[in-house]
């Protein structure tokens, strides 16, 4: 486990999809550019959702992290 330090964090455990990267596209708009958010979900969906949501929204995921069927990224705002 990393210790990389983020802004804000998401809790967007048993969400069911698309809930996780609706919250996602709004939460990562109150921090500031360069900025990181932690977001933590159960969605299994989430591990191809996130990554298709950030090259979309032009956002880079830094890290994944995948533990006791919860996964955490580690997204970075890139405009």
């Amino acid at each position: 486990m990393s210790a990389m330090e983020y802004a804000k964090e998401l809790d967007l455990r048993n969400l069911p999809c698309p809930m996780p990267v609706v919250k996602i596209s709004k939460g990562i708009k109150e921090v500031a550019v360069g900025q990181i958010v932690k977001a933590v979900t159960t969605d299994p969906g989430a591990l191809t959702d996130f990554p298709a949501w950030a090259k979309t929204s032009g956002n880079q995921i830094v890290e994944t992290q995948e533990a006791s069927g919860e996964v955490r990224f580690f997204i970075k705002r890139l405009k």
